[in-house]
């Protein structure tokens, strides 16, 4: 590659504008209200070929920029990702539902196939949802994989419509026989209550194919925590499930004793044991997370002994944010607000819980402390102790939404590699592969953006961001060399990363041996133009 096609192709990955067929307009702040003010953007989406993703968060668009927009988009078909999060700001609720109705349409009549759909912080309530009803149900987003809606404000009515329009999605997506097989629901801080989450209860048991479910802070209590949990036996695939801030009570936190992040649910000493017992002789437990309840100094003390006495209690995880045990009165209140506690219910519960299907999907990433610990302060000796699950924990704390936090995450893994060292080594290569082969084949994930991080950690490329350069050992050659011949490395990638590898660089003359094998390496991948 000669030297202007590099000096070129540095000057397009500072920038990381325009990448992977992405458009991005994301945190420029634009105040867009008319046609006139988005004539440059539309000038963009329209002379952009191939265009896959487009980001317009965190800008404010009124009625009449959306539908202009909307306009540009109806030629669009290989469009797959929408990042509209954050994009109204300042407007009136009233405006939200016919800006959103005017993009769904075009992207319906483009005879786009969204993978991705993300209108999280965006105040748009009940009928924000009605808004992307009928792109929700329509042949766009039969090939839907991500739905974030985290933030919106869409209350047990939009909890209602999202449940309707999915199941809608689904069957006729099924009926053409290639059905919806969504795979990440997010939609914390939503007001949804019981009725809203019964309701997406009852889509989720229906899709099957759901790997995430983020649902915080939605006062849910136990009927609704009880229906989430079957519906979550329908999931197979399921790893994360995420209910914090949610109140499960004794009742729903038994209904939920196989899924287990059940940290922060304002569960006592009383329904802790229960579940702790409830999970005896389920092999595929990884880990009970019983986290900031408030089971009170003698109620960990009894868990931990009954994990104990059950051989489990490496499966517990930490009781460090325990809230201490709650007030008499409060609980008296809370046996008072329910309608539905009564002798007979107790003994039916009583006889169900030992019928609980085995199952286990693992805590989400910010209840994965041992791995937060190795990657704050990286060692041999730290990644040794996550053990056999290594893998599964760093995934789940590597943010994949965030292209530098995971080229972070991939320079602080290999900065302990040791060549010899067999145990390290193999334990370093098989992290790295688990949080890049899933990074890569996320549908969301910004493969350039990436490139364009990593190698301005590693000093080959300088950006105005605040990114810093780290010190390159030879260990994170040694990574990259290793990561570049997987098949889930993309090729395209190899050849940015070739043409900078053959610049001089300062920061990798400490290095020069692992330099030189990458730089073997890359060659011999790279095809001759």
């Amino acid at each position: 590659m000669a030297s202007d096609d590099v000096a070129n192709l540095a000057d397009s990955l500072a920038k990381t504008q325009v990448d992977e067929g992405e458009l991005s307009y994301k945190g420029q702040g634009l105040k867009l209200d008319n046609a006139q003010s988005v004539e440059k953007m539309v000038r963009a989406i329209q002379e952009f070929d191939g265009l896959r993703a487009l980001r317009l968060e965190g800008n404010t668009i009124g009625v009449e920029a959306a539908q202009t927009i909307a306009k540009a988009l109806e030629k669009k078909s290989d469009l797959q990702c929408c990042h509209w999060s954050d994009m109204f700001t300042g407007r009136l609720r009233a405006e939200i539902p016919p800006a959103l109705v005017s993009l769904g349409d075009a992207l319906i009549m483009a005879g786009a196939r969204l993978k991705v759909l993300d209108l999280s912080d965006n105040a748009f309530g009940p009928d924000g949802v009605k808004g992307i009803e009928k792109l929700l149900k329509s042949a766009t987003c039969h090939t839907l994989q991500e739905l974030r809606l985290n933030n919106c404000g869409m209350g047990i009515g939009g909890g209602k419509i999202l449940s309707a329009a999915l199941t809608v999605c689904h069957k006729e997506s099924s009926a053409l026989g290639a059905p919806l097989q969504l795979k990440v629901f997010i939609a914390g801080r939503n007001r949804l209550e019981n009725d809203g989450a019964t309701a997406l209860a009852q889509a989720f048991q229906l899709i099957g194919s759901l790997e995430e479910v983020h649902i915080p802070q939605n006062g849910i209590n136990y009927q609704g925590v009880t229906a989430l949990a079957t519906a979550m036996q329908h999931n197979p695939q399921l790893r994360v499930l995420n209910l914090n801030d949610n109140t499960f009570t004794k009742r729903g936190a038994i209904a939920m004793a196989q899924e287990l992040n059940l940290s922060f649910g304002e569960i006592t000493k009383d329904a802790a044991l229960e579940v702790a017992r409830s999970v005896q002789h389920k092999d595929q437990l990884e880990k009970l997370d019983l986290n900031g309840n408030s089971l009170g100094e003698d109620g960990c003390e009894n868990l931990r002994e009954v994990m104990e006495n059950m051989n489990m209690a490496d499966k517990l995880g930490s009781l460090s944010d325990d809230e201490g045990e709650p007030e008499e009165d409060e609980d008296e209140e809370e046996d008072d607000d329910d309608d539905y506690e009564d002798v007979e219910e107790e003994e039916e519960e009583e006889g169900e819980k030992s019928e609980l299907n085995q199952f286990s999907t693992p805590p989400s990433a910010p209840r994965t402390p041992d791995a937060s610990t190795f990657l704050s302060f990286p060692s041999p000796d730290k990644l040794l102790r996550l053990g056999a699950k290594r893998s599964f924990l760093l995934q789940q704390q590597v943010d994949l939404l965030d292209a530098s936090k995971t080229a972070e995450a991939f320079l602080k893994i290999s900065s302990v590699y040791k060549e010899d060292d067999a145990e390290v080594k193999a334990a370093v290569l098989e992290s790295i592969d688990a949080v890049l082969s899933k990074a890569f084949l996320t549908p969301s994930f910004q493969g350039l953006s990436f490139m364009s991080s990593l190698l301005v950690m590693l000093g080959l490329l300088k950006s105005e961001d605040k990114l810093k350069p780290v010190k390159v050992v030879p260990g994170h050659l040694q990574c990259l060399e290793h990561a570049v011949k997987q098949s889930y490395f993309p090729r395209e990638h190899v050849t940015v990363l070739n043409a900078f590898m053959a610049r001089p660089s300062k920061s990798l003359e400490p290095c020069s041996g692992a330099r030189d094998r990458l730089k073997s390496t890359l060659q011999k991948l790279t095809p001759e133009s």
